[in-house]
């Protein structure tokens, strides 16, 4: 679980409210909880249980706390948790093109993955994603309470969210910057969360995070690795900021982005590694 979707397992099997929960996992980057459903059913709904599930957690919010305390016998409160981060992943052998329909907004709380055993212990896991014109769950899910209700405290971000935040240059900026980090590799993927937008392969290698005046990266290589002839990395690792990552770098303009770039492929090769 932990390398492939990077969360931490908490329990199996928790049963509230009549509702039983497969896996109950944290997001730690999030702080946020993960419910994982587990299908071989072709005929159920995504939209109707992720939102029980997600209900259930957020009208629960005692009891979760309680057995996340009892699984890593810590001592956290509802203030710890993002509850606006909360997530409901499906995984099943295969989805109907209902399913894969009905899940189709570019701001659902869930995440659908397809799971196929091979010869030789192969197992492989594909995420299906929205497409790029889907619509936002907000506008489609009006006239129905139990959306409104959880779209009210779940968000979900988009690139776009942040995109839209910073002046044009900087929006330039970052465009340039992600073109050439898309270009190391077709492993690399983006994703937006609250604070940031993160490329990951394996796992994040770099965050970015949107400024006014500047692009602020976090990178996720190990503390002493970073081979830095510019001296352009700062050291953050005792000191707290958004993101996980040992180093940060502040990108201004272009001019010597192709210098970053060379810092940025380092943590890339490392997390592909």
């Amino acid at each position: 679980m932990e390398k492939i979707f990077g969360l931490e397992y908490l329990t199996s099997e928790m049963s509230l409210n009549n509702l039983r929960i497969d896996t109950l996992a944290f997001n730690r980057e999030l702080n946020a909880f993960v419910i994982i459903e587990y299908k071989k059913d072709r005929n159920f709904s995504v939209i109707d249980q992720g939102f029980a599930y997600l209900s259930l957690l957020l009208n629960n919010k005692a009891d979760f706390i309680l057995e996340y305390n009892k699984c890593r016998k810590e001592s956290w409160d509802k203030k710890s948790v993002e509850w606006s981060q909360s997530r409901v992943l499906f995984i099943s052998p295969m989805y109907t093109k209902y399913q894969v329909q009905a899940a189709n907004f570019r701001d659902l709380p869930f995440e659908l993955w397809e799971i196929h055993n091979f010869d030789k212990n192969v197992v492989i896991y594909n995420q299906i994603r929205p497409s790029d014109r889907s619509e936002s769950i907000k506008v489609i899910g009006q006239s129905n309470e139990l959306v409104r209700e959880i779209t009210r405290e779940i968000e979900v971000y988009t690139e776009e969210d942040h995109v839209q935040s910073v002046p044009n240059h900087i929006r330039d900026l970052y465009e340039e910057f992600k073109e050439k980090v898309l270009g190391f590799g077709d492993d690399i993927e983006t994703k937006a969360l609250k604070k940031y937008v993160a490329f990951k392969t394996k796992s994040n290698f770099v965050s970015v995070i949107f400024q006014k005046s500047q692009l602020k990266l976090i990178l996720t290589i190990p503390k002493g690795s970073l081979n830095d002839p510019f001296g352009l990395a700062r050291d953050v690792s005792n000191i707290g900021h958004w993101a996980s990552g040992d180093y940060e770098i502040i990108l201004k303009t272009d001019s010597n982005l192709n210098d970053i770039l060379l810092l940025v492929r380092q943590s890339y090769e490392n997390k592909r590694n």
